[in-house]
């Protein structure tokens, strides 16, 4: 069970049986396009959640609604990856998690711009896996190159896209 602006909240994935809409999930610990995710959902008029581990300060704006999951790893994944389905885009930079989503159906964009897909998330697990492995045996120090201006664009440019696709295929917001 989680919090939804303030308030329990545990609506089970079964209970989104209705046609699929549009809706934006964020993986929001750490997620540096939040801003960004708000002001291409608010042009589409897509609604967004924003799932994290604590509470975190959002916009005042009925189109986007926070879920506060219990501390725990992969707590807030889970509760995603329960969700995710046609018509779902998720944001995150989560590999693992990204997997589940795109299994469910579900548009997947990491903050960076990347869009993974079907055909690409095999070989982004097994590179994190990998690097996952090396840094375990203290073979790579390094970790990802720092978040810049092109990968904003790129991500901006992905999500629009994302989005329009969706429309295109005649999903409709969620209202």
């Amino acid at each position: 069970m989680g919090v939804l602006d303030g308030q329990p909240f545990s609506p089970h994935p079964k209970e989104m049986s209705a046609p699929p809409t549009i809706l934006v999930f964020i993986d929001a610990d750490a997620c540096p396009v939040k801003d960004e995710v708000y002001k291409v959902a608010a042009r589409h008029g897509v609604k967004t959640i924003v799932v994290s581990n604590s509470y975190m300060q959002l916009p005042r704006d009925p189109g986007i609604e926070r879920v506060v999951v219990g501390a725990g790893l992969d707590i807030a994944d889970d509760y995603i990856a329960e969700r995710a389905r046609r018509g779902v885009v998720v944001i995150t930079a989560d590999i693992p998690l990204a997997a589940r989503c795109i299994k469910a159906g579900a548009d997947v964009i990491a903050p960076n711009g990347r869009a993974h897909t079907e055909q690409s998330i095999g070989q982004a697990l097994a590179t994190r896996n990998l690097m996952d492995e090396l840094r375990s045996a203290g073979q790579v120090t390094g970790g990802p190159r720092p978040f810049a201006a092109k990968d904003r664009s790129n991500f901006l440019s992905a999500l629009d896209l994302a989005i329009v696709r969706l429309k295109r295929a005649g999903l409709q917001p969620e209202t």
